[in-house]
């Protein structure tokens, strides 16, 4: 039986860093307003010019380097933004590129906002277990920034720029046990960026916009019944798992899960006080934080799980 295993993770966080504090100057809020509300203290800002294969390549490579693999082998990419670096062609196109990848595998973007990195990853495995692909490089990358009100406090205190990276390869031993994805369009208007392109010129208006507490009320339920299906397909409990994984979008969401799970918040990898929400990326950017510092060790039980715009959420139950 094919099983899909993660063999090298990546990321990387653009130089800049925008503190609360930095944000009091801009805007009318302040470090205790932010904190209290997110938990977070600072978020990274995608330099002029930066574009979102070029967070995901720096992630790649540290991802291929971690693997030991060469670019060569990988036979899949698929790359989960918002913030993709132009209509078209795709970003994953142009980071295969980039990366110098000329085996003619496939290459393509994933939209689902915050939930984009569970639904590649689950596309992923599917491919690998259906024989279509033996090397994939998933990618989560966002410059979310350049989608902001900077003038709305709502928002622009919340979102950071980065990228994440894994390989996901073809094993024998278990790796990927369980995934479920779900979506509701009904409630597409509560977390949205309602801009497009028309005749050249932008009609509508593209800055994020979002319902908080509804946003808040709707996650905390979903991510908990999501979690249970998974752990359900895989024969698990929630004491079963090791380290939970879930997308850094606010710590309120984060320990109301944990609590649903009843997992301690010593099992929990946090990034959220110095990445913001990345989006996509959150969740590889995490990842690949507590895989370098030996905190996720082989054979551990790991939970990752998201819910974005859409509503789009799933989650992805692993052995390490």
């Amino acid at each position: 039986m094919i099983h899909s295993k993660i063999i090298g993770t990546g990321s990387y966080l653009p130089a800049k860093s925008l503190t609360n504090f930095d944000l009091e100057k801009i805007v009318d809020t302040t470090d205790e307003w932010i904190t209290s509300r997110s938990g977070i203290h600072e978020r990274h800002i995608a330099a002029d010019g930066e574009m979102a294969s070029d967070l995901a390549l720096q992630a790649s490579l540290k991802a291929i380097e971690a693997a030991g693999i060469s670019a060569d082998d990988i036979d899949l990419i698929i790359v989960a933004t918002t913030s993709p670096d132009k209509m078209f062609p795709s970003t994953a196109c142009i980071l295969q590129d980039k990366l110098g990848i000329i085996n003619g595998g496939a290459a393509f973007d994933m939209q689902a906002v915050c939930g984009g990195f569970v639904y590649a990853l689950n596309t992923a495995d599917l491919y690998i277990r259906g024989g279509q692909a033996k090397t994939v490089l998933v990618v989560g990358a966002e410059i979310m920034s350049r989608m902001l009100d900077w003038k709305d406090r709502t928002t622009c205190v919340l979102f950071g720029d980065g990228a994440g990276a894994v390989i996901l390869q073809a094993s024998a031993e278990p790796g990927i046990l369980a995934s479920k994805l779900h979506s509701d369009g009904r409630h597409h208007a509560q977390l949205r960026a309602d801009g497009n392109i028309s005749n050249g010129v932008v009609q509508g208006d593209p800055f994020i916009k979002m319902e908080g507490q509804a946003v808040f009320k709707f996650a905390v339920t979903v991510l908990s019944r999501v979690v249970d299906e998974v752990l359900s397909d895989a024969g698990l409990l929630g004491t079963d798992i090791d380290w939970l994984v879930p997308h850094q979008a606010n710590i309120r969401i984060i320990e109301a899960t944990a609590k649903k799970l009843g997992l301690s918040m010593d099992n929990v990898v946090v990034t959220v006080a110095h990445h913001g929400n990345t989006s996509s990326a959150s969740i590889p950017l995490a990842l690949d934080v507590a895989v370098r510092d030996g905190r996720i060790k082989a054979g551990q039980s790991v939970l990752l799980e998201a819910i974005g715009g859409g509503f789009t959420w799933g989650a992805v139950l692993l052995r390490w």
